[in-house]
């Protein structure tokens, strides 16, 4: 009961050092924000990323193009028959046409100054779920190109296996800046911890001569620097917060590809907790590491004097 009580001692007086030195804490819960914010930034973009390729999995389809003037009408037959496909919907030259036309108004510019024929009817494949996968529907759609009539194969998937390498990438390039940035902060609060530790040696010191254990003086430390890490997470959510609201409701004259990934969703709760994890652990090992370097730096000062003396 006795620990309790000192445990509670020392961990108010540590919160009361926190808003006497708020100066220091506050630059370090901006260093670890930041940090957490290009980490956190990082991850919004590539959840969203997975989100969409997820969605437009679903959608995707296996476009087979006949050659100008051409028909597929034998390899509509054929794929019909085909158990790989869910659906196979045949689109005319004029349709390809008017959908090309649809997309911009150069697009429509262009059709005319080439020609109306110049896209030849297609086949649209729907692929039954276990083949939706990249490398499966490249597969499938490699062993269209040699049915009759077909020159060329597009497939949906290729296009969102580049979208996925793309994430993977910004994933790793941004995770390894939010790293550095999360060092950066795990110093700075180990320093901030330092100077608590400083203006509090005489305290400290007592409690050791009274029995107190190094692990007792330890954890309310270890607490003032989650507490910190918490603050610099919950600053750097509300911050990205205030970031995808108003790409989620479509403000204008940004990309319409940043405002789709935004009306996708915010974090799911399970990165969500991962980024208030990720500050927390930060700003307690800083702690420890301030504790541990304060010592050694006390025990090095104590053997100097010891050999002088």
């Amino acid at each position: 009961m006795q620990s309790l009580r000192l445990l509670g001692l020392l961990l108010g007086d540590a919160l009361r050092d926190l808003l006497r030195q708020r100066g220091q804490h506050l630059l370090a819960v901006l260093t670890l924000a930041s940090g957490l914010l290009l980490a956190g930034g990082g991850l919004l973009a590539v959840e969203g990323l997975d989100r969409l390729a997820i969605q437009l999995e679903g959608m995707a389809k296996v476009t087979v193009w006949a050659a100008p003037g051409g028909s597929l009408a034998q390899a509509e037959a054929q794929l019909k028959q085909d158990p790989r496909f869910l659906a196979v919907e045949r689109i005319s030259a004029e349709q390809n046409a008017e959908r090309f036309k649809e997309t911009t108004q150069e697009a429509g510019l262009l059709l005319e100054t080439v020609g109306q024929d110049a896209l030849p009817e297609s086949l649209e494949l729907s692929l039954r779920p276990d083949l939706r996968s990249p490398d499966k529907a490249m597969a499938v759609g490699a062993s269209l190109k040699s049915l009759p009539g077909v020159v060329d194969v597009l497939v949906d998937q290729e296009r969102l296996a580049r979208l996925l390498r793309v994430g993977h990438l910004l994933r790793q390039a941004l995770g390894a800046l939010g790293l550095l940035l999360l060092l950066a902060a795990g110093f700075s609060t180990g320093n901030v911890i330092r100077m608590s530790i400083l203006a509090r040696e005489e305290e400290i010191g007592i409690m050791r001569l009274v029995g107190a254990s190094e692990a007792f003086i330890r954890t309310p430390l270890l607490m003032v620097g989650a507490l910190l890490g918490l603050l610099g997470s919950l600053l750097a959510v509300a911050a990205l917060y205030a970031v995808w609201l108003p790409l989620s409701r479509g403000v204008a004259g940004l990309p319409p590809l940043l405002v789709e990934l935004a009306r996708l969703g915010f974090f799911s709760p399970r990165s969500l907790a991962l980024l208030v994890s990720v500050g927390a652990a930060t700003g307690a090992l800083g702690a420890l590491w301030g504790f541990w370097s304060t010592q050694r730096a006390q025990r090095q000062m104590e053997s100097q004097l010891a050999e002088r003396s």
